[in-house]
């Protein structure tokens, strides 16, 4: 059954348990054929309400902070795999509390907190992020491996031996990408950085794997991960996806405020703001889908869409539905939970959007409702 969304308050970010469910399912397959670890990553998705779910297929996740490191520890009952491109040292003891893994983005970040790890009294394993120098990545603002990447070292930074504390390399080079563009990522990664491989304990392949888009294979991907195995069976290796989890799990369901015209243009005003609650819509860019339209039909009503904060920018378009939108209508933006939510702001003092489950049996639950004591709270 479909999520009901006459029962869904607005706005309201909506996550569809049986999707997400089915998106884990594909997710626990590739870690059981490939025999590899992949963990959620919190930059993507940290909707922690859903954190028992996930669970259940899943034993951990990749932080970029301390606070997705602690919310790691708390909520996920993990040790983080943390990577950070620039770690202060008034943080540092408290992610070193909270994670197993901490990889780090120079040697200088390296160098400076070595003696830290090496006096805390728990073993963490030490990693260094590096670039493979490559990438199919379009859009540079997505892309770690643009040329003069602060994000990953290079190899030629690197002398004929690795500092003696590190376990790991990292990479991340993809962005809702396929294996084939994996593969080959991971043929100039092995190329520039094999010679380390025999020596350490593990590889993070980092994020952007989109398994559980409709049309990914799966199968190859498996067949990738299974020939680097093979040839270093020493190694541990983990994925981290980020949209993976939650693609196309849920939406956000907005409501049309007020209908404006102006020079032949029809804007529904919604009470939501791209830019405080859709924001890689404007940044990527990319249009989303909403349920029960289409790209713009000659001859059928046609409308743009804006958000509420007054940035002139603030709006997508256009649309295309089948009958004229009134005032009061719903607007269902489709694909909102991966990277959606974490990214949202309070600009212009909006209302931010609730956010709920819905389970086919159960029907909705509201998780969370946003007041103006959250939006004050975040300011002096």
């Amino acid at each position: 059954m479909a999520i009901q969304y006459a029962q869904v308050p607005n706005p309201c970010y909506v996550l569809d348990e049986k999707l997400l469910r089915n998106n884990l399912k594909t997710i626990r397959y590739v870690m059981d054929q490939a025999q590899v670890e992949i963990i959620v990553a919190f930059k993507g998705f940290s909707m922690w309400s859903a954190f028992p779910i996930l669970k259940e297929y899943i034993a951990g996740a990749t932080a970029s902070s301390l606070w997705e490191a602690r919310l790691c520890f708390e909520e996920m009952n993990a040790q983080a795999h943390t990577y950070s491109p620039a770690y202060v040292m008034e943080e540092f003891d408290e992610i070193m509390q909270y994670s197993g893994h901490i990889t780090f983005n120079s040697l200088t970040q390296l160098a400076y907190f070595e003696d830290k790890i090496k006096n805390n009294p728990k073993k963490i394993s030490v990693g260094l992020r590096v670039n493979p120098e490559y990438s199919e990545v379009e859009t540079d603002l997505y892309n770690p491996c643009a040329p003069g990447s602060r994000l990953g070292i290079l190899s030629s930074s690197l002398g004929e031996k690795l500092p003696e504390i590190v376990e790991g390399l990292h990479f991340h080079a993809l962005c809702e990408s396929s294996s084939y563009e994996l593969e080959k990522v991971l043929a100039n990664f092995e190329r520039l950085f094999g010679a380390y491989l025999p020596s350490l304990k593990w590889v993070n392949f980092g994020g952007g794997h989109l398994m559980t888009l409709k049309d990914y294979n799966v199968e190859h991907l498996i067949s990738v991960l299974k020939t680097f195995k093979a040839k270093f069976p020493h190694l541990q290796v983990i994925l981290e996806p980020g949209s993976a989890f939650a693609w196309q799990t849920g939406d956000l369901v907005a409501k049309v405020v007020d209908i404006v015209e102006n020079n032949g243009i029809k804007t529904l005003n919604v009470n939501v703001s791209f830019t405080g609650h859709m924001p890689d819509c404007l940044e990527m860019p990319y249009k989303p889908k909403v349920t029960g339209a289409t790209d713009a039909v000659e001859g059928k009503p046609t409308y743009r869409i804006g958000g509420n904060s007054c940035l002139s920018g603030d709006y997508i378009g256009d649309w295309s539905f089948d009958n004229e939108v009134k005032i009061g209508d719903l607007i269902v933006f489709e694909d909102m939970i991966h990277y959606t939510m974490v990214k949202t702001t309070t600009f212009n003092g909006v209302n931010h959007p609730s956010i709920g489950i819905w389970n086919d049996e159960t029907g909705f639950r509201l998780v969370k409702k946003f007041g103006y004591e959250d939006y004050k709270n975040r300011l002096s």
